[in-house]
């Protein structure tokens, strides 16, 4: 398919307010570009401490002044950190800006208010430090480190130089909304405001969080709970930052119509809580599905306990929880549990449909754990640069499915984006059985059906090709725990035998699999050719 078939198959799913909104900021920014536009770096505005409850830290990114980002470390001298240091790539540059290090463990005030202060002056040549979304993170990180972790620990002249430079980065946010991203782009944006807000007692700044925020929790926030991005990992950032802010509105007074924000908030991380538990294992870990990884997200454990210590959930709730029936139907995933392994299935469309840049090629997925351990896995991200890496681990060879030929089942391509997409119809569903068949082939002359049939220690699944061409490949990919053998059609792994039946050839591929950002271990594939059908038995023991 040719570039231009992929950017109009992909333009047809925008909404009109994000188009409206690239032309705006392009012919805008070349409009200033002509004029010699420039921000503000420093506007004099007073800050209001705010009172916060124990909030989730970050993970470790800073010793002394080495910091390591996605599994990648640079050592600075004290007095000359390059705030646009790129050799990592751009997501390890915009890391650096975020100033999650404010927020680690043991972070002593002095040395991240210096950090601050060598960030300041050099803000003007820092074009990654003024894009939106870096404002936003960067924003909430400062508030909370300067009203938190350093009350007591600034000089009146340094914080009113910072605060200077905190408000004017919050007036550039808000000339710059990602309306033309939408997504978890706007939601951080208008998260970020509601901080800046508070902080600032800024009417404008809080009018414009609650119309962001209100709208989007009640789009972006699905009838089961989930994120409608559809991945675990930003679901549970998303999560974060909701009770960040819930933690934020009901400690601090300071706006008229607050509590109503404030009711629809807990409801909606209520929701978010119920679909979280629901998609994590017993293990406490997440299925790695669509664009998520390790070491990024706060865990589900740490989630529900922040969210019992703000009352949001009753303090025996943690463990009530697990008794609510699982339902994962408006995302497009199911959970099924046997006697010892729990499986769940991505059987769900490509979404957003207007925002689908997490989204992976990966239609009729399904990851396995059997007696607390991985088994099969989703491969998960370890990169977001644009390139072969990012572009074979959002391929459907990189996911527990079947491919034809060398084909997506959805058009993925660049680092974010999705042309054509494989539409799914159940066709038929009961607690033990789900049949589900996709398009994401017919521009192949050919249709995939796939069936589960789930019993208390084994899972039966059947594949169906039905077209022009029959041929296909299953991809099963083996958590690295495993070392498996191979005899005829069948897979010993422990405790777990896989069989093939109407296969053609049954290999074992040694691979590499993420583990995280830049992070990899060896791991084993199995690869199954068939025609037409394919059935494959899995018995736990």
């Amino acid at each position: 398919m040719t570039k231009l078939l992929l950017v109009l198959h992909t333009i047809r799913y925008l909404k009109p307010l994000q188009i409206r909104y690239q032309l705006w900021y392009r012919l805008r920014y070349f409009w200033r570009t002509l004029i010699g536009f420039n921000y503000q770096l420093s506007i004099q505005k007073e800050g209001y401490p705010i009172k916060l409850n124990p909030f989730i830290p970050k993970y470790p990114s800073f010793t002394d002044y080495q910091f390591t980002f996605l599994n990648q470390s640079k050592v600075f001298s004290r007095n000359d950190i390059d705030w646009n240091y790129n050799v990592f790539g751009k997501l390890w540059t915009y890391n650096l800006n975020y100033f999650d290090f404010l927020l680690q463990p043991e972070i002593m005030p002095e040395i991240g208010q210096a950090l601050i202060e060598d960030f300041i002056p050099k803000l003007y040549k820092n074009f990654n430090a003024l894009e939106p979304y870096t404002i936003a993170l960067r924003g909430i990180n400062w508030i909370k480190f300067l009203t938190v972790v350093a009350n007591g620990a600034k000089q009146p002249t340094q914080i009113s130089t910072i605060n200077s430079s905190l408000y004017s980065q919050y007036q550039i946010l808000i000339d710059n909304i990602e309306y033309h991203l939408l997504g978890n782009h706007l939601l951080e944006d208008g998260f970020s405001l509601l901080f800046g807000a508070f902080y600032f007692r800024e009417e404008k700044l809080y009018l414009k969080a609650v119309e962001i925020i209100k709208q989007e929790l009640n789009e972006q926030i699905l009838n089961d709970g989930a994120h409608f991005e559809l991945s675990p990992m930003y679901h549970q950032i998303i999560l974060d930052r909701l009770l960040d802010c819930i933690n934020l509105v009901q400690n601090n007074q300071r706006f008229r119509d607050q509590e109503n924000l404030l009711d629809g908030m807990k409801c909606k991380a209520v929701k978010m809580i119920h679909w979280l538990n629901a998609i994590t294992f017993r293990n406490g870990e997440i299925p790695l599905l669509n664009d998520a990884t390790k070491g990024i997200a706060p865990t589900s454990q740490e989630l529900m306990i922040y969210a019992t210590q703000l009352g949001i959930l009753k303090e025996n709730a943690i463990d009530e929880i697990h008794t609510i029936p699982y339902n994962l139907k408006e995302s497009g995933y199911r959970r099924y549990n046997g006697i010892n392994y729990e499986c769940i299935l991505d059987i769900g469309q490509i979404g957003p449909s207007y925002q689908p840049g997490h989204a992976h090629a990966d239609t009729f997925n399904f990851v396995l754990n059997v007696n607390n351990q991985a088994y099969i896995v989703d491969t998960g991200i370890s990169v977001y640069e644009v390139g072969q890496t990012r572009l074979k681990e959002r391929g459907t060879a990189s996911h527990n499915t079947v491919t034809i030929g060398n084909w997506n089942s959805s058009g993925i391509w660049s680092s974010f984006r999705v042309a054509h997409r494989a539409k799914v119809h159940i066709i038929y569903e009961n607690e033990k059985t789900v049949i589900a068949e996709h398009e994401g082939y017919h521009r192949k002359g050919i249709t995939h059906q796939r069936k589960w049939e789930f019993q208390e220690k084994q899972i039966q699944i059947t594949d169906t090709l039905k077209g022009k061409n029959t041929e296909g490949k299953a991809h099963l990919w083996l958590s690295p725990l495993f070392y498996p053998e191979i005899k005829e059609n069948r897979i010993y792994l422990e405790n777990t035998i896989l069989t093939f039946e109407n296969s053609g050839n049954v290999s074992l591929i040694k691979n590499l699999i993420p583990v995280g950002y830049n992070k990899y271990n060896e791991s084993y594939k199995i690869e199954i050719t068939f025609n037409g059908h394919l059935t494959t038995k899995i018995s736990t023991n």
